[in-house]
């Protein structure tokens, strides 16, 4: 369907579907795209409020992962349950993002950050591996890396939309390889996942910062929502940098 231009009734335009592949999740199509416009007059102000809270999330999973550490029967709770702590995890990004537009925005702050606690808490599994020096090299390259792409993603006057279907699918592969290879195992293939995955994480972090930046986060009613799901995608970004740096520096395990 075409719509009226407002300030000229008899003029019609073609609905705005640019974002047409991004679905709820971020990573998907969405058909409620065709027909919404970018939300109007966030989108300062929806970028700022995204990186406070992905900020916040962060430091909660950093603290929850710290205190999981220093607790011996938490370590071994949490390493009893990793299985069932992912799939929880999965479903809280899925539920999330689903019902973001029924959700009140305190629920769906408080939503990120269960999500960010239990997320911090299958970090120390993960940290316990690693030694001290191959974690602070993996943090301060993925802060490195995301933050000279998320300059990019906010400056640049290229349109990244159209490599929404490239990052989508490199991004189904990179997950496809990680679960292959806790079966089939190999310190190759892991190298070589986490510099796919480093690249795959960088460009969907510019990605990510320029659709925010421009509100292209049309089939959230309100900012407030809309600054939250933000935050995810940016946290989730991060996380995975930080992840797939640990895979290619962490050749010193503990």
């Amino acid at each position: 369907m075409f719509h009226t231009n407002p300030n000229d009734p008899y003029r019609y335009e073609a609905p705005d579907t640019s974002d047409a592949q991004r679905g709820p999740v971020g990573y998907g199509w969405d058909p409620r795209a065709l027909s919404a416009r970018p939300v109007a007059g966030v989108r300062e102000g929806f970028l700022t409020a995204s990186f406070v809270w992905m900020f916040l999330a962060l430091l909660v999973s950093a603290a929850t992962a710290f205190m999981t550490l220093a607790n011996q029967g938490a370590l071994q709770a949490v390493a009893n349950n990793f299985l069932i702590l992912i799939i929880a995890e999965f479903a809280m990004v899925l539920g999330l993002s689903a019902a973001i537009n029924r959700l009140n925005s305190t629920v769906a702050v408080l939503m990120l950050f269960v999500y960010a606690a239990l997320n911090g808490t299958t970090f120390a599994i993960i940290l316990s591996v690693y030694n001290i020096g191959s974690v602070t090299s993996a943090f301060v390259g993925a802060a490195g890396i995301f933050g000279a792409a998320a300059l990019y993603g906010y400056v640049t006057g290229r349109d990244l939309t159209s490599l929404g279907g490239i990052l989508f699918a490199g991004l189904i592969g990179v997950v496809i390889a990680s679960f292959a290879n806790i079966f089939i195992g190999g310190s190759g293939l892991s190298f070589v996942i986490g510099i796919v995955g480093t690249l795959l994480f960088t460009a969907l972090t510019a990605f990510d910062v320029q659709r925010i930046k421009n509100g292209r986060m049309a089939w959230i009613q309100n900012r407030e929502n809309a600054s939250v799901l933000g935050a995810l995608a940016l946290y989730l970004d991060f996380v995975n940098l930080f992840l797939m740096l640990l895979r290619v520096t962490g050749g010193s395990r503990q």
